[in-house]
């Protein structure tokens, strides 16, 4: 058995049923043990763009609300949703929506400990995450310790090498429409290296640097993109109900063979779009707590709740209309589709237009995950070795958005899936075993400040 082969067999076990089993329930029962938070949504987003005079942090609400979407906004609002459909049909669309929904209250319920239980470090400066919660609410810390191992390994692939073979691969992919004659070697060379220096730009500036871009691009790249994607909806609005129904069916009855499709059946649909929804969103992951912990505030409750936003604006907005403009192409059918050309074809439904969406929200997506994505594992490294690891770390990190870009996809992928599980395992168990803490926070604040206030 070969090494590709061995990545891919981990892949299925770590993403096996019992995972997706435990993840979505975790979704569930923390949607009970928060009393629905999710139907506090609009007034956590009025919160995210509302200052807190006074508070203790690093970057404000809605610095640590942006740096946290520009790492979950990446390659899987895009080529994650595609591979969900073409491994598990059009149902996959539905399951990622769905997670998405749910995952409100996890993420929600991460952010809320990872700031009640966050730490000054001796530079003056907020460190928080699953890795100080399971030290110092649960006294694990070799728990914490397996949880920032897992962190900073899985930086590299979900946010860092994933993101820049997705891009180097998508230019591939696009070179003959835009009459590009360079190898597919020196194209990969070249987006590496401009991905590299601009990361470096940005990243060695610490998380002032980083809240700051993230604050300007984020908002951007979310409204540029959002927008071409209604417009290329609204050019086939007929085809809408058709496509929505076709998406919901699916989830529940599975997608047979048709074209180029090899047909999938609903544990396929459920699989995909769950794994490939947690990949964009990372509820349950334990990754945007850590920038949540940042954030400057008086109350976990009030940031958790901004933090919970991103959820929502990641899956059920940004994916969602991923899946609709590739389900409503009809191309997601078609014989030997990768997720490159899957959603080359969807998005030239519009034909240059469409080009122009893919190829900005790609690469803004990519960008601004590898720019947020980095502090996370530069904390993890922290809380592991010290303030000291944390220069050599943001080389390294320059140095391996590099090597993503011209590192086989598949690789790449698979073994960011197997990282996310990982990862995942340590911060569910935190979130179950101080669930009690959570729903206590939630009725002590909504009982002292009402929504409407």
């Amino acid at each position: 058995m070969n090494i590709d082969s061995m990545i891919s067999d981990a892949a299925s076990f770590v993403w096996g049923p019992w995972l997706v089993a435990l993840l979505f329930g975790t979704h569930l029962y923390l949607t009970y043990r928060t009393g629905w938070i999710q139907k506090h949504l609009f007034h956590a987003i009025r919160l995210s763009i509302t200052k807190e005079p006074g508070a203790p942090g690093d970057v404000s609400a809605f610095g640590s609300l942006t740096t946290a979407l520009a790492a979950t906004i990446g390659t899987g609002n895009i080529y994650g949703v595609a591979g969900a459909v073409l491994l598990g049909g059009p149902g996959a669309v539905f399951w990622m929506w769905l997670t998405g929904v749910f995952g409100i209250a996890t993420k929600y319920a991460e952010a809320l400990l990872s700031v009640k239980y966050r730490i000054t470090n001796r530079h003056g400066q907020m460190s928080g995450g699953p890795m100080y919660v399971l030290e110092r609410a649960l006294n694990a810390r070799w728990a914490g310790v397996l949880f920032a191992v897992f962190t900073a390994i899985a930086a590299f692939g979900i946010g860092n090498m994933a993101q820049s073979n997705a891009i180097a691969d998508m230019i591939v992919a696009k070179k003959l429409d835009i009459s590009l004659n360079f190898p597919d070697a020196s194209i990969k060379f070249w987006t590496g290296i401009i991905l590299s220096v601009s990361t470096a730009l940005v990243i060695l500036g610490g998380i002032r640097s980083i809240a700051g871009f993230c604050q300007i691009l984020v908002p951007f790249m979310a409204l540029f993109y959002v927008l071409g994607c209604l417009i290329i909806l609204g050019a086939g609005w007929e085809k809408i109900p058709a496509t929505l129904s076709l998406i919901f069916t699916s989830a529940f009855t599975g997608q047979a063979a048709v074209g180029g499709f090899v047909g999938a059946g609903i544990a396929e649909a459920m699989r995909f779009g769950i794994a490939r929804g947690l990949f964009s969103n990372e509820s349950g992951l334990g990754s945007a707590p850590i920038v949540a912990a940042a954030a400057q505030t008086k109350d976990p409750v009030r940031q958790a709740l901004v933090s919970s936003t991103g959820t929502f604006w990641d899956t059920v907005v940004v994916c969602a209309l991923t899946g609709l403009v590739i389900v409503s192409s009809g191309t997601w059918n078609g014989p030997e589709l990768t997720k490159a050309t899957l959603c080359n074809q969807s998005f030239n439904q519009l034909g240059h237009f469409g080009s122009l969406i893919l190829i900005g929200g790609l690469f803004t997506f990519v960008f601004s995950t590898i720019i947020g994505w980095g502090y996370y594992g530069e904390k993890a490294l922290e809380y592991l070795f010290g303030i000291r690891a944390i220069l050599p770390y943001r080389w390294l990190w320059i140095v391996m958005v590099f090597l993503g870009a011209v590192w086989k996809s598949e690789n790449v992928w698979n073994l960011s899936d197997i990282m996310n599980g990982l990862m995942a395992l340590p911060n569910i168990a935190s979130l179950l075993l101080l669930s009690g803490v959570v729903a206590s926070e939630t009725r002590r604040y909504f009982t002292s400040t009402p929504p409407s206030s």
